[in-house]
């Protein structure tokens, strides 16, 4: 899939949010490297804590369908500001992509901005802290 086709899966998920406290929608799109893709949208709760952000609604999607190797993701919002990931999420994308993980920030333009998950989380908390 190319970034652009990422980047729009991200952006059509924005209409699918659930946002009526923070009226702050955001998409996600997950490639793995099968080339599958698994989309999410932010979910919020009134209680706050049940709520859940894009990129682990497409997470939790992936994982629960057997996908396991992530290469790219595209996170959208509907601001001017690119929209990086949480540090809850950044932490979860981790588990399973490490550093070489590349993300493509999205706003409201269609402007794009890459990075990688190392670069968002350098230091980051793995397996090999457990030992």
């Amino acid at each position: 899939m190319t970034k652009q086709a990422l980047c729009a899966a991200a952006q059509a998920m924005l209409e699918r949010s659930y946002a009526p406290y923070s009226h702050f929608p955001v998409g996600a799109a997950l490639e793995c490297a099968d080339g599958s893709v698994f989309t999410g949208c932010n979910i919020e709760n009134a209680a706050f804590s049940p709520s859940i952000c894009a990129e682990r609604t497409a997470v939790a999607k992936a994982v629960s369908e057997g996908h396991r190797d992530f290469v790219r993701i595209a996170i959208a919002g509907s601001t001017e500001q690119f929209c990086p990931p949480c540090g809850m999420c950044r932490q979860v994308l981790a588990e399973f992509a490490g550093d070489r993980l590349e993300v493509l920030l999205v706003n409201r333009r269609g402007q794009i901005r890459e990075t990688t998950l190392g670069e968002l989380l350098p230091l980051r908390f793995g397996s090999g802290n457990l030992e």
